[in-house]
Order: structure tokens, then C-alpha cells, then sequence
């Protein structure tokens, strides 16, 4: 198929994850159609849940879901960080107290669910399925999208929502992310009866690892599981069975109480057992191209970060409605003429507003990554009796954060 017979699109977004389905819902708000490609057959769920902050409702409430997405989920009460060392607790904030932007909301949210509701929101046929982008290339300002089942594509804007290995990342000149040197494993125990746990966060740190679980609703408990591999980890990852063993025997070494490790014995885990957790290097970002013209990125294509600050989602859905805001204003002007002059600038403009917020995100989940994990003595001391505080009230600092709304 020749370009210039290619099917013409306004506005392609590749990736139907939680940033590509924000943003077109977004401009569906804003009375914008656009067609997001997946290269999936069905929407994905890796990972199984998230901690989702007041920064994300902010966004999901502007989107039409919060309230859904609310309902579904338990709101977690407090906050309770053990020190994998010593047994000790560290840290226990409570969770519903009020910030400077109001009370604090905090919930463990199933990413299937959350990807649902924003799905079916959409209009039919806004997801094409099975639609993975292999080239890019230009026809004067048109973007030509050539896909992997031989199908070509003519975008009048191309937004890249394609995850950390991201085709429209890479077009841009985007630095390549870096391994952290850490791996993640995650699972999900269902109590079809009801588990019986309050809803509380419960997070271990130290001994070289970082763990955690969270509630995400009566009967669903998520949790996750990060450190730095040895050569003596060589193949935990090579079953189910072996991974959950490996993170069973990580925490009964340590102060882990039984009630949690019974919770990740039962539990199911997600497909890709140890997840490498990689980040783009944030001072790439500070003159990067995060937007060329008609071309942009957003979540993991933009700030690919570790997990420790519980914002990759998050993040994801504040880009898509910032940058729904800025594009639905832009093609909705009266000048057809200077339609092209307006992508270019909300884009940049789009750009500028998530910039630094990206950099702050990504270097701050790896500094309290790296701290919390650490078991060297001095900054196992350091962080247990001195630094728990000052990580607590970061992360819930970074939380406390609006996107606005999709009007100017």
C-alpha cells in the first residue's frame, strides 16, 4: 500500500494503557475523536494494581470515572512502614488526614477495572486492537505509520502512549531507559469470602529489599516485592512456583509476621515473574524532545520511573489530561489554516507543563528507592531513625498534586 492511499486519521495514539485511554477520553470530552492502536488483542492489566493518590482521582474526576473507580476500591486508612532489619516500625502516618490541597485519597485500584471503565466511555471502535506500529516516517507534516500486519497509516498528530519500549519515544531521540539494577515481582491473593485485613498500607524497607501490601478491596490484596539480584538468584524467575518461594524465604528471613507472608503464598502473580525496573535518566529530559511538532509522548514513553514513589499510573493520568487540554483546544479553532501553527504550540506547551514534573517524579522515585532498599549499616540507621519521616512526607507531598481541568 502506497502512503498516499493510506487511511487519514486526526489524531493516532499508540498504546491503549492508562495514559493513551486518559488522553482519548479526554479529548472525547472535549469533543475530539481519535484512534488509539494496541498491539495487544485485548486491553492489558500487567501488574495487576496500583496505588492510585489524590493526584490520580484529581485526573480520573475530571475524566467522568472517579466516583466509579471509588466505589470499587477500599480507601486505605494509614500507612505503616516496618523495618525489615529490626522488626521495628519506622513509620505510621495516618492517610486520611488532610493536606494542603485537602484530605489525602489513597487506594490500591485494579488496573483492569480502571482500564474498563475508561474504555467504555469511549466510543466504539476509538481502540483498534492488534495494531503495532513498526516505522514511522514523514509526508511533509503527515505522519505515515506503518504497522506490523502491513496496514499504513496518515496521522495529522501521533502521540506515543507505547510504554517504556516505545516506537514513538525512540523517533523522537528520547534517551534509551536505564536498568535500575533492581527486579519486581507482584501477585494478587483473592478471598472469594473476604480477607479480613483492614485497609491499611503495610510496607517493609531494608535488608535489601522493598516490600509492600495494600488492600484493594473485601476480597483482593495486592502486593509487590522489589531487590537487587545476586548470582545466587539465577533461576527464581524460571516458574511461579520458584519466584513465590524465593520472596517467601526473602521475607521469613527477615521480621515479615506470618498474616502477610499467607497472604502471598495463596496469592496468583503476574506473567513476567521478575520485572527489570528501569527509569529514564531525568536530566535527559531537561532538554529533551518530548514533543517535535505534530509528535508527542506520554507515560511510560515520557517518564519511565521505578516504583518506589507509587506515581508511574498516576502520572500517566495527569499527561492525559493536561495533554487532552492543551490538543482538544487547539483543534477546535475556527482557522483551518492555522491549524498546524496551533498543534505545534499546545504540544510545546504540553511539553513545558510536564517536563520538570517528570524529572521530579523520576529522580525522586529512585532516591527513595535507593534508600529504602539499602541495607548498608549507615543508611539502614540513617533511614530507620532519622529519614522516615522526610521519605513519608515526599511521597505524600508529590501526591498532592493537580493536573487541572480540560478547560484552559
Amino acid at each position: 500500500m502506497q502512503p498516499k492511499d493510506a487511511a487519514a486519521e486526526d489524531i493516532v495514539i499508540a498504546g491503549a494503557g492508562l495514559a493513551g485511554l486518559a488522553t482519548a477520553l479526554g479529548l472525547y470530552r472535549k469533543g475530539v475523536r481519535s484512534l488509539v492502536l494496541e498491539s495487544s488483542p485485548s486491553l492489558r492489566a500487567s501488574g495487576f494494581a496500583f496505588t492510585t493518590w489524590k493526584n490520580a482521582f484529581r485526573a480520573l474526576d475530571t475524566l467522568g470515572v472517579g466516583d466509579k473507580i471509588r466505589k470499587q476500591h477500599l480507601q486505605a486508612l494509614a500507612l505503616r512502614v516496618v523495618s525489615s532489619d529490626t522488626g521495628e516500625i519506622v513509620r505510621e502516618a495516618d492517610l486520611t488526614r488532610s493536606g494542603k490541597g485537602g484530605p489525602n485519597e489513597i487506594r490500591c485500584v485494579r488496573r483492569d477495572l480502571l482500564l474498563q471503565a475508561l474504555e467504555e466511555e469511549l466510543p466504539k471502535g476509538t481502540i483498534r486492537y492488534s495494531s503495532k506500529i513498526v516505522s514511522i516516517e514523514e509526508d511533509g507534516e503527515i505522519k505515515v505509520l506503518r504497522l506490523a500486519d502491513g496496514s499504513v497509516l496518515r496521522a495529522k498528530v501521533l502521540i506515543g502512549c507505547d510504554g517504556v519500549n516505545s516506537v514513538v519515544a525512540k523517533w523522537l531521540g528520547l534517551a534509551k531507559p536505564s536498568y535500575s539494577g533492581r527486579l519486581a515481582a507482584r501477585g494478587l491473593a483473592h478471598y472469594p469470602d473476604g480477607h479480613g485485613f483492614e485497609p491499611k498500607f503495610l510496607q517493609f524497607i531494608g535488608h535489601g529489599f522493598r516490600s509492600g501490601m495494600l488492600p484493594c478491596n473485601e476480597t483482593d490484596i495486592y502486593w509487590f516485592f522489589t531487590w537487587t539480584p545476586s548470582e545466587h538468584d539465577k533461576g527464581v524467575d524460571e516458574s511461579e512456583a520458584k519466584m513465590k518461594q524465593f520472596v517467601l524465604d526473602k521475607l521469613r528471613g527477615s521480621k515479615v509476621p506470618e498474616e502477610a507472608l499467607a497472604v502471598i503464598a495463596k496469592s496468583e502473580m503476574s506473567d513476567v515473574l521478575a520485572a527489570p525496573l528501569r527509569f529514564r535518566p531525568p536530566l535527559s529530559l531537561v532538554t529533551a524532545s518530548i514533543s517535535k511538532v505534530n509528535v508527542c509522548v506520554a507515560g511510560d514513553a515520557l517518564h519511565p520511573m521505578t516504583p518506589d514513589l507509587g506515581q508511574g499510573g498516576c502520572s500517566a493520568l495527569e499527561d492525559g489530561v493536561v495533554l487532552a487540554r492543551c490538543l482538544g483546544e487547539a483543534l477546535v479553532g475556527d482557522s483551518a489554516a492555522a491549524e498546524n501553527e496551533r498543534i505545534e504550540a499546545c504540544l510545546r506547551e504540553y511539553a513545558r507543563i510536564r517536563r520538570w514534573r517528570s524529572v521530579e517524579l523520576i529522580a525522586t522515585a529512585y532516591t527513595i528507592g535507593f534508600i529504602q532498599e539499602s541495607n548498608h549499616a549507615i543508611v539502614s540507621f540513617l533511614r530507620d531513625k532519622f529519614l522516615s519521616g522526610v521519605l513519608a512526607g515526599r511521597l505524600l507531598k508529590m501526591a498532592d498534586y493537580d493536573c487541572g481541568t480540560l478547560s484552559n
